[in-house]
């Protein structure tokens, strides 16, 4: 069979087997050719099959199978009220300095009430009052513009303070996931909810939180101002603000599935996308631009029903907010109209209530958009607070490892129930013993290189070092131990010295830094580098080809000096060339330490002590090159086969 046909074939297969299935029923699919009539009729349907699937959804996050869940709205809530808790005088003074602010502005309708009514009383000294009145509105809007800035001000320190606290608590969180969590998790999730939900509860916190304070103290003194003024001309707003008050609590009752929703459909398409992004070439060597194309597709438009129910909630809300706002200016005006005859209110009263409650829509609006903005937020914070709910995937005893021995009993693991992947494997490492783990695609070796590394916990059976359960050893701890290094690799934002001492940037020396960088034949590169190891590296600086990236990783590994290596293709992004002086420098180097290596270039198996070959999860075979050559098995057919 051609290449040609290869490549047919697999294509062919992706398309039947990995195809995206619709998630779209027909009925969502509103069909614009139709009369608007007929669309219509069926739009109270669509918005319930919405909000249905929003409730499963919802239900869903609070415990998902695969993936990173949900938090509790509970837990949001203890959230805002430790960090309002931590900053009770500035709270107290963004509540005073508003509250003033307000009481300021509340005064010029009631003196503006006050000159209407000795207008319409008569009398000679009108005139001379006014210069006094003049004199009185001026000084209290300078009052309370410098209120209003100062509770501006204290609004600004208040929300930004709560969001350094907020983001320094979400990647602390982060950095803790369990890594089994992390790789179980889809990489569109993770980065949606460090991006999008934090960017978006960063405005929740920076600016809705203050102006929900703001907007409610202004609401409720300017009703109180109202009601001293006169309380038959304040029943058209409280009749107003029971029918906000109705309307917000349905729509708060919804809204949280909804945006929640919304947030998980953004991570399946940064899913989608970066799947397409990582494994371009595969995607045009199997032809499958058609196929990722429509899977992006299906996942906006997944996104966009989520929208639209969203949208549909806030279109009703506002529906009622808009008769809310203006209502109750015509109902002062007829039932002040009413009183006035019966000579209940003085025409001072209804030009103060009137514009008392035009004062009012101000508020009122900031309120609402501000309840809207913070459901939108508090939906980022649930996914952000879900990351701390993540359970951790080992627990402490205290107990420490005596010596360096890596022992592995009866391993058993699945990634999925009922589907092992491993079937007892066995492994006693002598240590300062090179082994080198080789097999087929997908047999099973990177699964055991990360039990081995304590990243994921077997199923069944047990790993230890020094005696203890690798599970039982704290992070910290266990990298002192073992240390996984895998084909994938990270440079982060610093110095190339920063980026190789992490591990130990309290302690290493610049020797150290360069004896790490001979051992993995990375001298030559970094003397040639701008400033050497002073060098900026990582997004935006100097860029590193994929196998410097990789040499630098190696190099990190070095320095941290745990007396276990497990590299699970650590050179698979170098030149075959580099790579052979590469392992056999590290070799050289880490004599005395136990090297476990996932080979898939033979000639790093040439090199080991012993190989393990593992086939359908099991060790197959296990000796030296020449022990396994002799045996003529699968180990032989492997060798065979390369070398030829």
């Amino acid at each position: 069979m051609s290449t040609e046909d290869l490549l047919a074939s697999s294509a062919s297969t992706w398309r039947e087997h990995g195809a995206p299935n619709p998630d779209i029923p027909d009925v969502l699919r509103v069909d614009t050719s139709v009369p608007l009539a007929l669309r219509l009729r069926g739009w109270r349907h669509r918005r319930d099959l919405r909000a249905a699937r929003a409730r499963d959804f919802y239900q869903a996050s609070r415990s998902p199978e695969r993936g990173l869940p949900v938090a509790p709205d509970s837990d949001v809530v203890a959230f805002i009220r430790a960090m309002l808790g931590k900053r009770r005088a500035v709270a107290v003074g963004l509540v005073a300095f508003n509250a003033l602010a307000a009481v300021a502005g509340l005064l010029v309708p009631r003196l503006l009430g006050g000159l209407v009514d000795r207008a319409t009383a008569g009398g000679a000294s009108l005139a001379e009052e006014l210069d006094g009145i003049a004199l009185m509105v001026v000084g209290v809007v300078l009052v309370q513009t410098l209120l209003t800035f100062g509770a501006r001000r204290i609004s600004a320190v208040f929300g930004q303070d709560m969001l350094a606290e907020a983001r320094e608590y979400v990647v602390r969180f982060v950095l803790r996931l369990p890594l089994s969590t992390v790789e179980r998790a889809s990489s569109g999730d993770l980065v949606t909810r460090v991006t999008r939900d934090v960017s978006t509860m960063s405005g929740a916190v920076r600016w809705a939180l203050p102006q929900l304070v703001i907007a409610s103290v202004m609401t409720v003194l300017t009703m109180v101002a109202m009601f001293l003024n006169s309380w038959l001309l304040a029943l058209p707003s409280v009749a107003s603000m029971l029918l906000l008050g109705i309307v917000a609590r349905g729509y708060l009752r919804k809204a949280p599935m909804g945006y929640i929703t919304e947030g998980g459909t953004y991570s399946q398409i940064n899913t989608g996308l970066t799947e397409t992004v990582e494994g371009a070439r595969t995607v045009e060597a199997l032809r499958l631009q058609d196929h990722r194309t429509g899977r992006t597709d299906e996942d906006v438009e997944v996104s966009a029903q989520a929208e639209r129910y969203t949208m549909t909630l806030r279109n009703q809300m506002f529906l009622t907010v808009d008769y809310a706002y203006q209502g109750p200016l015509v109902f002062i005006v007829l039932l002040g109209a009413w009183g006035h005859s019966h000579g209940l209110v003085s025409l001072g009263q209804i030009t103060a209530a009137a514009i008392y409650v035009q004062q009012l829509i101000e508020p009122m609006d900031r309120l609402i958009q501000t309840l809207d903005r913070l459901q939108v937020g508090m939906a980022s914070t649930t996914r952000l607070l879900g990351i701390a709910a993540v359970p951790q995937d080992r627990e402490a005893t205290g107990e420490q490892p005596v010596g360096d021995h890596l022992l592995a009993k009866d391993l058993r693991f699945a990634y999925r129930e009922g589907h092992d992947v491993l079937h007892g494997v066995n492994l006693d490492l002598r240590p300062g013993e090179r082994l080198a783990i080789v097999g087929p695609s997908g047999s099973g070796k990177s699964t055991l290189a990360r039990l081995l590394s304590g990243i994921n916990a077997p199923r069944e059976g047990k790993v230890s070092v020094g005696g203890v359960d690798v599970m039982e050893l704290p992070l910290a701890e266990l990298r002192t131990q073992v240390a996984l290094v895998t084909q994938e690799h990270h440079v982060f934002v610093g110095s190339l010295r920063d980026n190789i001492v992490l591990a130990r940037e309290d302690t290493a020396t610049d020797e150290q830094v360069w004896d790490a960088l001979r051992a993995v034949d990375a001298v030559e590169w970094v003397e040639r580098m701008p400033e050497g190891l002073d060098t900026l590296v990582g997004s935006g600086k100097q860029v590193l080809t994929p196998a410097q990236a990789q040499q630098v990783a190696l190099a990190r590994l070095v320095v941290a000096d745990p007396h276990t290596l497990v590299l699970d293709e650590a050179t698979s992004l170098i030149d075959p060339k580099t790579a052979r002086h590469l392992e056999g420098s590290m070799a050289s180097l880490l004599d005395g330490r136990t090297v476990v290596a996932i080979a898939h270039r033979l000639h790093t198996a040439h090199d080991a002590d012993r190989i393990a070959v593992v086939i359908d999860g099991r060790i197959a075979e296990l000796g030296s090159h020449d022990e396994l050559m002799a045996l003529e098995g699968q180990y032989a057919s492997l060798w065979r086969a390369w070398t030829s």
